[in-house]
């Protein structure tokens, strides 16, 4: 495992965390460094990421944690959402196996959930590309419950699986799981049950 910043040298606490098996370095070294890469910067990024990195993640399987928020402009956060976040994500990291992950869910409840803190979260995923999502549900199913909407396909076409979500979702893996099964868009404000 490796971690990766612009400034690795204030990861130092992140890494001692997993063990020996993890180290820090810059994104050049992440994007070489293994079969799947998690991204998870400010949207706005992901542009200059693919074209700084895009040889290196060529034909690996990219999990997108990115949604366009504030400090993004609004013009290109509507052009964005109008798109498709997905559809988006792909434009910017042409050749990489995409998978949205972990773009749901707000973070502190992910922490929180990883450390056995209250129930499982459930982690949206959502993937056109069958192989990629497997690996995907497999690396969430390790601390929460990796929720994979029936329609899992974003083309152009059809974006109903990889929308913005209007807010963070912090919901256990059975109500996930239960609007997936719905066939729920769980970007939408009104798909989860009150509490």
């Amino acid at each position: 495992m490796l971690f990766s910043s612009r400034h690795p040298d204030k990861l130092a606490d992140m890494v001692r965390e997993p063990g020996p098996s993890a180290s820090v370095g810059v994104p050049a070294e992440a994007a070489a460094f293994g079969e799947v890469v998690l991204i998870a910067t400010p949207y706005g990024a992901l542009e200059t990421i693919g074209h700084e990195l895009g040889g290196a993640l060529k034909g690996k399987i990219v999990l997108d944690a990115c949604n366009p928020y504030p400090p993004d402009p609004e013009a290109f956060r509507r052009e964005i959402e109008t798109a498709g976040v997905a559809v988006s994500t792909a434009k910017y990291l042409p050749g990489v196996r995409l998978v949205r992950a972990f773009s749901a869910v707000d973070a502190t409840s992910v922490e929180a959930s990883a450390a056995g803190r209250g129930a499982r979260l459930g982690v949206p995923l959502a993937s056109d590309d069958e192989d990629a999502l497997r690996v995907a549900e497999r690396a969430a199913s390790q601390s929460w419950s990796a929720i994979s909407p029936p329609r899992a396909a974003f083309s152009g076409a059809d974006r109903a699986s990889a929308p913005t979500p209007p807010r963070r979702l912090s919901a256990d893996g059975l109500v996930c799981r239960r609007a997936a099964d719905l066939g729920a868009d769980v970007g939408s404000p009104d798909w989860m049950p009150a509490p």
